[in-house]
């Protein structure tokens, strides 16, 4: 599915709306954030890194948008109470979430099965399924408490065209767009819309990783792909559910 022609987002599509942004460091993740924050959201910013989150925190109060919060978080060693805190520092300072992009992604190794190495699958397959999926149910309660949430899931151009050597990336990702279609349809009498995204060819240190002798001066930056990411996080795409959405 595609982003409607010509869609045009108000300065403030996303005025007060609280928006949890994972992966939010740095690529994709801070290119949406930035945006999201210049369209009025509240932005929680979630990494591994500190500093860079610290950075684009920085970037946000420069432009004059609402202060954004910081969380920081291991999705590789995180447990059952990490996870709790960071839903009760939201709760305790927002009360709800109208918003949660889950962006924040691992390639793992790309590798033949009978080869891959057993430790790096399941780290990958972590990462990009499980944690989805326990940030998403700890979640649940938060974004219930907004009149119009969304849950933006990433997916990838290798889920509707698999092929050799993509290891558990890919099957991670065909897990995540399928909890993206449960979750879509057990969501269906809720105020609450859940799609995925395909942010295609971007210069990105994950699609670094995945083709190295890329020429990177041929892809877009992630600044240029943020609008899809707009309108399923606001209101604009009201109704929209199940689906999933192509970035180019």
């Amino acid at each position: 599915m595609s982003l409607p022609e010509s869609y045009a987002p108000l300065t403030d599509l996303l005025r007060d709306r609280v928006i949890l942004i994972t992966g939010a460091s740095g690529g994709i993740g801070r290119a949406v954030a930035l945006a999201a924050a210049a369209h009025g959201a509240r932005v929680i910013l979630h990494g591994r890194n500190v500093p860079r989150l610290e950075a684009v925190y920085d970037s946000i109060l420069a432009q004059g948008q609402p202060r954004p919060s910081i969380a920081p978080l291991d999705f590789e060693t995180a447990g059952a109470p990490e996870f709790d805190a960071l839903i009760a520092a939201i709760e305790k300072e927002f009360g709800r979430l109208d918003g949660l992009l889950h962006n924040a992604a691992m390639l793992g190794e790309r590798a033949p099965v009978e080869h891959h190495d057993v430790a790096k699958w399941l780290r990958t397959v972590h990462v990009n399924t499980n944690v989805p999926f326990i940030l998403t149910q700890r979640c649940l309660p938060l974004l219930k408490q907004a009149n119009d949430a969304s849950i933006l899931f990433t997916s990838s151009g290798v889920v509707p065209r698999p092929r050799a050597y993509w290891g558990a990336y890919l099957v991670s990702k065909w897990g995540s767009d399928g909890l993206m279609r449960m979750l879509a349809d057990e969501l269906e009498n809720q105020p609450i819309r859940v799609n995925s995204i395909n942010p295609g060819k971007v210069r990105t240190n994950l699609r670094l990783q995945a083709y190295p002798a890329e020429d990177r001066s041929t892809l877009p930056l992630p600044e240029s792909v943020v609008l899809p990411y707009l309108y399923l996080l606001g209101p604009d795409s009201r109704g929209v559910s199940g689906q999933t959405f192509d970035c180019q």
